[in-house]
Protein backbone atom coordinates (compact mmCIF):
# COMPACT_ATOMS: atom_id res chain seq x y z
CA UNK A 1 0.00 0.00 0.00
CA UNK A 2 1.37 3.74 -0.78
CA UNK A 3 1.45 6.38 1.94
CA UNK A 4 -1.13 8.62 0.27
CA UNK A 5 -3.14 7.70 -2.38
CA UNK A 6 -3.46 11.83 -3.02
CA UNK A 7 -2.32 12.67 -6.30
CA UNK A 8 -1.27 16.02 -5.18
CA UNK A 9 1.35 14.98 -2.62
CA UNK A 10 2.77 12.34 -5.08
CA UNK A 11 4.93 14.53 -6.73
CA UNK A 12 6.34 15.92 -2.40
CA UNK A 13 6.70 11.90 -2.02
CA UNK A 14 8.46 11.42 -5.06
CA UNK A 15 11.17 13.89 -4.49
CA UNK A 16 11.57 13.31 -0.41
CA UNK A 17 11.94 9.50 -0.56
CA UNK A 18 14.68 9.93 -3.84
CA UNK A 19 16.26 12.79 -2.23
CA UNK A 20 16.63 10.51 1.16
CA UNK A 21 17.48 7.40 -0.87
CA UNK A 22 20.75 9.46 -2.77
CA UNK A 23 21.89 11.04 0.94
CA UNK A 24 21.88 7.32 1.94
CA UNK A 25 24.03 5.62 -0.74
CA UNK A 26 26.18 8.84 -1.32
CA UNK A 27 27.14 9.09 2.18
CA UNK A 28 27.72 5.51 3.26
CA UNK A 29 29.87 4.82 0.26
CA UNK A 30 31.76 8.38 1.14
CA UNK A 31 32.44 6.81 4.20
CA UNK A 32 33.81 2.69 2.07
CA UNK A 33 35.73 5.49 0.15
CA UNK A 34 37.75 7.27 3.24
CA UNK A 35 38.17 4.09 5.04
CA UNK A 36 39.62 1.82 2.23
CA UNK A 37 41.89 5.22 0.80
CA UNK A 38 43.35 5.96 3.98
CA UNK A 39 46.09 3.71 5.43
CA UNK A 40 45.40 5.09 8.74
CA UNK A 41 41.92 3.91 9.05
CA UNK A 42 42.44 0.43 8.51
CA UNK A 43 41.78 -0.74 11.90
CA UNK A 44 39.10 -3.22 12.82
CA UNK A 45 37.01 -0.39 13.73
CA UNK A 46 36.52 0.84 10.11
CA UNK A 47 36.57 -2.28 8.86
CA UNK A 48 33.44 -3.08 11.02
CA UNK A 49 32.52 0.41 9.95
CA UNK A 50 32.50 -0.39 5.84
CA UNK A 51 30.55 -3.53 6.34
CA UNK A 52 27.95 -1.05 8.39
CA UNK A 53 27.78 1.27 5.38
CA UNK A 54 27.49 -1.63 2.71
CA UNK A 55 24.60 -3.02 5.09
CA UNK A 56 22.81 -0.30 5.08
CA UNK A 57 23.33 0.70 1.05
CA UNK A 58 21.33 -2.65 0.58
CA UNK A 59 19.05 -2.39 3.22
CA UNK A 60 17.49 0.82 1.85
CA UNK A 61 18.25 -0.06 -2.06
CA UNK A 62 15.88 -2.89 -0.99
CA UNK A 63 12.68 -0.87 -0.36
CA UNK A 64 13.03 2.34 -1.80
CA UNK A 65 13.56 2.51 -5.37
CA UNK A 66 10.34 -0.15 -5.95
CA UNK A 67 8.30 2.47 -3.64
CA UNK A 68 9.57 5.10 -6.04
CA UNK A 69 8.76 3.38 -9.25
CA UNK A 70 5.82 2.62 -7.32
CA UNK A 71 4.90 6.59 -7.34
CA UNK A 72 6.25 6.95 -11.00
CA UNK A 73 4.40 4.49 -12.35
CA UNK A 74 0.83 4.74 -9.93
CA UNK A 75 1.02 0.93 -9.38
CA UNK A 76 1.80 -0.69 -6.20
CA UNK A 77 1.48 -4.32 -7.12
CA UNK A 78 4.92 -6.79 -6.80
CA UNK A 79 4.93 -10.45 -8.01
CA UNK A 80 4.60 -12.83 -5.54
CA UNK A 81 8.02 -13.89 -6.25
CA UNK A 82 9.20 -10.46 -6.23
CA UNK A 83 7.83 -10.40 -2.74
CA UNK A 84 9.58 -13.12 -1.43
CA UNK A 85 12.79 -11.68 -2.84
CA UNK A 86 12.42 -8.50 -1.22
CA UNK A 87 11.33 -10.04 2.24
CA UNK A 88 14.57 -12.05 2.09
CA UNK A 89 16.53 -9.83 1.47
CA UNK A 90 14.83 -7.03 3.94
CA UNK A 91 15.52 -9.71 6.53
CA UNK A 92 19.16 -10.40 5.33
CA UNK A 93 20.11 -6.79 5.70
CA UNK A 94 18.27 -6.08 8.56
CA UNK A 95 19.81 -8.98 10.83
CA UNK A 96 23.31 -8.62 9.66
CA UNK A 97 23.06 -4.57 10.31
CA UNK A 98 21.61 -5.74 13.50
CA UNK A 99 24.63 -8.54 14.47
CA UNK A 100 27.23 -5.99 12.81
CA UNK A 101 26.59 -3.45 15.87
CA UNK A 102 27.03 -5.82 18.24
CA UNK A 103 30.27 -6.82 17.16
CA UNK A 104 31.30 -3.17 16.97
CA UNK A 105 30.31 -2.64 20.39
CA UNK A 106 32.94 -6.10 21.31
CA UNK A 107 35.45 -4.03 19.43
CA UNK A 108 35.16 -1.37 21.55
CA UNK A 109 34.88 -3.75 24.44
CA UNK A 110 38.27 -5.08 23.87
CA UNK A 111 40.00 -2.03 22.78
CA UNK A 112 38.76 -0.28 26.19
CA UNK A 113 38.90 -2.84 28.62
CA UNK A 114 41.99 -4.87 27.43
CA UNK A 115 44.20 -2.73 25.24
CA UNK A 116 46.61 -4.62 25.66
CA UNK A 117 45.57 -7.74 23.91
CA UNK A 118 43.79 -5.71 21.36
CA UNK A 119 45.80 -6.83 18.23
CA UNK A 120 45.84 -10.30 19.14
CA UNK A 121 42.39 -10.56 20.05
CA UNK A 122 41.12 -8.03 16.96
CA UNK A 123 43.22 -9.48 14.62
CA UNK A 124 42.16 -9.80 10.67
CA UNK A 125 41.06 -13.26 10.81
CA UNK A 126 39.03 -12.45 13.98
CA UNK A 127 37.50 -9.91 11.91
CA UNK A 128 36.64 -11.40 9.11
CA UNK A 129 35.56 -14.81 11.03
CA UNK A 130 32.85 -12.00 13.02
CA UNK A 131 31.68 -10.50 9.66
CA UNK A 132 31.05 -14.24 8.35
CA UNK A 133 29.14 -15.54 11.15
CA UNK A 134 27.29 -12.17 10.96
CA UNK A 135 26.02 -13.42 7.58
CA UNK A 136 25.75 -16.72 7.72
CA UNK A 137 23.78 -16.24 10.92
CA UNK A 138 21.64 -13.16 8.82
CA UNK A 139 21.38 -15.87 6.01
CA UNK A 140 19.63 -18.44 8.26
CA UNK A 141 17.46 -16.15 9.64
CA UNK A 142 16.00 -15.56 6.55
CA UNK A 143 15.82 -18.73 5.03
CA UNK A 144 14.04 -19.61 8.09
CA UNK A 145 11.78 -16.92 7.42
CA UNK A 146 11.12 -18.40 3.79
CA UNK A 147 10.47 -21.84 4.96
CA UNK A 148 7.66 -20.65 6.58
CA UNK A 149 5.96 -18.40 4.01
CA UNK A 150 6.36 -20.70 1.62
CA UNK A 151 4.16 -23.10 3.51
CA UNK A 152 1.61 -21.26 2.87
CA UNK A 153 -0.93 -22.19 -0.56
CA UNK A 154 -4.07 -19.90 -0.24
CA UNK A 155 -4.38 -16.04 0.26
CA UNK A 156 -7.45 -14.01 1.60
CA UNK A 157 -6.02 -10.57 0.75
CA UNK A 158 -3.77 -9.07 -1.36
CA UNK A 159 -2.40 -5.94 -0.45
CA UNK A 160 -0.33 -5.46 2.35
CA UNK A 161 -0.34 -2.42 4.66
CA UNK A 162 3.06 -1.61 4.18
CA UNK A 163 5.57 -0.67 1.64
CA UNK A 164 7.50 -3.47 1.46
CA UNK A 165 7.15 -6.82 2.26
CA UNK A 166 7.64 -8.47 5.77
CA UNK A 167 7.07 -12.00 7.12
CA UNK A 168 4.39 -10.87 9.56
CA UNK A 169 2.16 -9.08 7.01
CA UNK A 170 2.26 -11.75 4.66
CA UNK A 171 0.96 -14.36 7.16
CA UNK A 172 -2.02 -12.28 8.25
CA UNK A 173 -2.82 -12.52 4.98
CA UNK A 174 -3.10 -16.54 5.05
CA UNK A 175 -6.34 -18.29 4.77
CA UNK A 176 -4.74 -21.29 7.30
CA UNK A 177 -4.23 -20.77 10.70
CA UNK A 178 -0.74 -19.20 11.47
CA UNK A 179 -0.06 -19.10 15.28
CA UNK A 180 2.98 -21.91 15.24
CA UNK A 181 4.21 -19.77 12.67
CA UNK A 182 3.71 -16.71 14.28
CA UNK A 183 5.16 -18.07 17.48
CA UNK A 184 8.38 -18.97 15.43
CA UNK A 185 8.76 -15.85 13.74
CA UNK A 186 8.42 -13.83 17.57
CA UNK A 187 10.96 -16.56 19.09
CA UNK A 188 13.25 -16.08 16.56
CA UNK A 189 12.84 -12.49 16.65
CA UNK A 190 13.49 -12.34 20.38
CA UNK A 191 16.69 -14.15 19.82
CA UNK A 192 18.39 -12.61 17.65
CA UNK A 193 17.11 -9.31 19.20
CA UNK A 194 18.09 -9.61 22.73
CA UNK A 195 21.23 -11.53 22.31
CA UNK A 196 22.59 -8.87 20.63
CA UNK A 197 21.41 -6.58 22.97
CA UNK A 198 22.52 -8.17 25.60
CA UNK A 199 26.24 -8.50 24.59
CA UNK A 200 25.84 -4.49 23.44
CA UNK A 201 24.60 -3.65 26.95
CA UNK A 202 27.20 -5.89 28.65
CA UNK A 203 29.94 -4.58 26.48
CA UNK A 204 28.82 -0.49 27.72
CA UNK A 205 28.41 -1.74 31.35
CA UNK A 206 32.17 -2.71 30.90
CA UNK A 207 33.57 -0.07 29.23
CA UNK A 208 31.94 2.71 31.25
CA UNK A 209 33.43 1.21 34.51
CA UNK A 210 36.40 0.99 33.19
CA UNK A 211 37.07 4.98 31.81
CA UNK A 212 35.00 5.52 35.44
CA UNK A 213 38.48 4.47 36.58
CA UNK A 214 40.67 6.56 34.33
CA UNK A 215 42.26 9.29 36.56
CA UNK A 216 42.35 12.17 34.01
CA UNK A 217 39.42 13.81 32.98
CA UNK A 218 41.02 14.05 28.95
CA UNK A 219 41.74 10.42 29.30
CA UNK A 220 37.91 10.05 30.03
CA UNK A 221 36.95 12.11 27.39
CA UNK A 222 39.23 10.55 25.21
CA UNK A 223 37.53 7.07 25.44
CA UNK A 224 34.05 8.04 25.68
CA UNK A 225 34.81 9.56 22.59
CA UNK A 226 35.70 6.49 20.68
CA UNK A 227 32.86 5.19 20.84
CA UNK A 228 30.19 7.78 21.10
CA UNK A 229 29.57 7.65 17.72
CA UNK A 230 29.03 3.96 17.80
CA UNK A 231 26.47 4.28 20.93
CA UNK A 232 24.31 7.20 18.69
CA UNK A 233 24.20 4.41 16.13
CA UNK A 234 22.74 1.34 18.80
CA UNK A 235 20.17 4.09 20.23
CA UNK A 236 19.01 5.07 16.64
CA UNK A 237 18.64 1.92 15.24
CA UNK A 238 16.78 -0.20 18.43
CA UNK A 239 15.47 3.06 19.53
CA UNK A 240 13.35 3.20 16.20
CA UNK A 241 12.87 -0.73 15.57
CA UNK A 242 12.10 -1.35 19.13
CA UNK A 243 9.91 1.57 20.18
CA UNK A 244 8.06 2.93 17.41
CA UNK A 245 7.18 -1.05 16.46
CA UNK A 246 5.99 -1.71 19.99
CA UNK A 247 4.07 1.54 20.11
CA UNK A 248 2.06 0.63 16.38
CA UNK A 249 1.69 -3.13 17.40
CA UNK A 250 0.00 -1.51 20.79
CA UNK A 251 -2.36 0.59 19.20
CA UNK A 252 -3.20 -1.73 16.02
CA UNK A 253 -2.66 1.38 13.53
CA UNK A 254 -1.26 0.64 10.16
CA UNK A 255 -0.08 4.11 10.15
CA UNK A 256 1.63 4.14 12.63
CA UNK A 257 2.95 0.56 11.17
CA UNK A 258 4.21 2.27 8.19
CA UNK A 259 5.83 5.28 9.75
CA UNK A 260 7.73 2.68 12.04
CA UNK A 261 8.77 1.31 8.81
CA UNK A 262 9.81 4.32 6.99
CA UNK A 263 12.00 5.57 10.24
CA UNK A 264 13.47 1.76 10.46
CA UNK A 265 14.71 1.20 6.69
CA UNK A 266 15.21 4.55 5.18
CA UNK A 267 15.99 7.57 8.11
CA UNK A 268 18.11 5.33 10.27
CA UNK A 269 20.60 4.26 7.11
CA UNK A 270 20.40 8.19 6.08
CA UNK A 271 21.33 9.50 9.39
CA UNK A 272 24.46 7.25 10.13
CA UNK A 273 27.02 8.75 7.87
CA UNK A 274 26.36 12.00 9.48
CA UNK A 275 26.59 10.28 13.21
CA UNK A 276 29.96 8.71 11.85
CA UNK A 277 31.61 11.17 10.14
CA UNK A 278 30.15 14.65 12.53
CA UNK A 279 31.41 12.89 15.81
CA UNK A 280 34.87 11.41 14.60
CA UNK A 281 37.87 13.35 13.66
CA UNK A 282 39.97 10.58 12.28
CA UNK A 283 36.94 10.11 9.39
CA UNK A 284 36.58 13.83 8.90
CA UNK A 285 40.19 14.38 7.77
CA UNK A 286 39.74 11.36 5.69
CA UNK A 287 37.01 12.58 4.31
CA UNK A 288 38.48 15.77 3.68
CA UNK A 289 41.41 14.18 2.21
CA UNK A 290 39.62 12.52 0.08
CA UNK A 291 37.70 15.62 -1.62
CA UNK A 292 41.01 17.16 -1.76
CA UNK A 293 42.31 14.65 -3.59
CA UNK A 294 39.07 14.50 -6.00
CA UNK A 295 39.48 18.37 -6.57
CA UNK A 296 43.74 17.61 -7.31
CA UNK A 297 42.74 15.26 -9.71
CA UNK A 298 40.14 16.68 -11.85
CA UNK A 299 42.09 20.15 -11.84
CA UNK A 300 44.86 19.20 -14.00
CA UNK A 301 42.70 17.82 -16.59
CA UNK A 302 40.47 20.94 -16.51
CA UNK A 303 43.75 23.35 -16.91
CA UNK A 304 44.79 20.85 -19.35
CA UNK A 305 41.92 21.19 -21.31
CA UNK A 306 41.83 24.24 -20.99
CA UNK A 307 45.46 25.03 -22.08
CA UNK A 308 45.04 22.94 -25.58
CA UNK A 309 41.60 25.31 -26.21
CA UNK A 310 43.99 27.93 -26.27
CA UNK A 311 46.54 26.56 -28.28
CA UNK A 312 44.33 26.05 -31.19
CA UNK A 313 42.14 29.25 -30.77
CA UNK A 314 46.17 31.29 -31.26
CA UNK A 315 46.29 28.68 -33.91
CA UNK A 316 43.07 29.72 -35.76
CA UNK A 317 44.08 33.36 -34.95
CA UNK A 318 47.98 33.33 -36.59
CA UNK A 319 48.61 35.41 -39.85
CA UNK A 320 50.22 33.47 -42.63
CA UNK A 321 53.65 34.70 -43.36
CA UNK A 322 53.53 36.38 -47.23
CA UNK A 323 54.42 34.42 -50.23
Amino acid sequence: MSFSEDPDLQPLLLGLFLSMYLVTVLGNLLIILAVTSDSHLHTPMYFFLCNLSLVDVGFTSTTVPKMIVDILTHSTAISYAGCLTQMSVVVLFGTMDDLLLTVMAYDRFVAICHPLRYQVLMSPNCCLFLVSVSFVASLLDALLQDLLVLGVACFKGVEISDFFCVPSQILSLTCADTISSNIVIYFVGIIYGFVPVSGIFYSYSKIVSSILRVPSPGGRYKAFSTCGSHLAVVCLFYGTALGMYLSSSFSGSAGKGVSASLVYTVVTPMLNPFIYSLRNKDMKRAMWKLLKNAVAVSAPSIWSNGGKRAKANHTDLRVPPPS
